[in-house]
Order: structure tokens, then C-alpha cells, then sequence
């Protein structure tokens, strides 16, 4: 874990929208060349699929673009709202969630923000494809590439 730089984070499952976001923006700042300034993870505020791969759907939407990703996902723990200089989130119940659980750690630092709110066609919730088709996890990738290309640009 780099103690320097920005980091980011994702959150609610952690199987399908942001180990999307995690994969896309990993790979934005590898091609990037400034892969070392980060540390990108992604979190769930639930522990349901605690220890899981990414939903079959999602990992095919990736390598559909030639990305890979070997994330498990893993719940949000106290020390990431010290640990991430950012925790951006999918919708409003995220939010929400995170931000009930950010008031249980003392002067955390993380800004808690929906990833959308980045989106220059300003789609502000990244909606959850778990019960929809392929196309909806296509939908969710090309959302996460839009913000994360614009957050990049802001934050580097």
C-alpha cells in the first residue's frame, strides 16, 4: 500500500459495478504511467459475497475491452475512511451506508462521493446490472469510464 498519492474506492456487493470502476481505473492510470500515485481497491458495505470473484457478466464486459481483474470482494473497514484519500460510491443507499459508518471513526479523512457525480453526461447513479442482461453491464462500463476518465483529470 503506497502511503503517498491519491486513492479511490468503490462500494454495496463489490461483485458487479465496482470491480468494474476498480478494473477501469486501474487500468486508466497504468496506461496512464502514473499507476504508482495510487492505491485502488473496492469495498462492499455488505459482507454477502465476502471472498467471491466478480459476476461472470462483469469479467466478460472487461475482457471484452481487454481488461483483466483477479479482485475478491471484500467488505469496507473502518480504517478505510482513514486510509483512502477518496471512497466513491453507485447510488444513494451506498452512500448513505458509507457515510452512517464513516460517523463511527473518529476525524476520518476519506471524501465520501457518488462516482457519477464525474459523469459529463451527468448520469449521477451507476445502477446496479445484477438482475439485468449483458447490455446492463456494458451500460454500468461505459459510465465507469466516463467518470473515471473526467475524476482522473481532476485529480492529477
Amino acid at each position: 500500500r503506497s502511503e503517498t498519492g491519491t486513492k479511490q474506492k468503490n462500494f454495496l456487493g463489490n461483485i458487479c459495478r465496482s470491480p468494474i470502476a476498480e478494473a477501469v481505473f486501474q487500468k486508466m492510470v497504468t496506461d496512464a504511467g502514473t499507476v504508482d500515485k495510487w492505491f485502488i481497491d473496492s469495498g462492499a458495505t455488505s459482507d454477502w459475497n465476502t471472498g467471491s470473484s466478480p459476476d461472470s457478466r462483469g469479467l466478460a464486459c472487461l475482457r471484452s475491452h481487454g481488461i483483466e481483474t483477479s479482485h475478491r470482494a471484500r467488505q469496507v473497514t473502518k480504517e478505510d475512511f482513514m486510509n483512502f484519500e477518496y471512497i466513491l460510491c453507485m447510488d444513494d443507499s451506498n452512500m448513505s451506508e458509507l457515510k452512517r459508518k464513516a460517523k463511527s471513526v473518529s476525524n476520518y479523512s476519506a471524501k465520501i462521493e457518488l462516482l457519477g457525480s464525474y459523469d459529463p453526461q451527468k448520469q449521477l447513479i451507476i445502477k446496479d446490472p445484477y438482475y439485468g442482461s449483458q447490455e446492463d453491464f456494458e451500460t454500468v462500463y461505459e459510465q465507469c469510464v466516463r467518470c473515471c476518465k473526467v475524476f482522473l483529470e481532476n485529480n492529477s
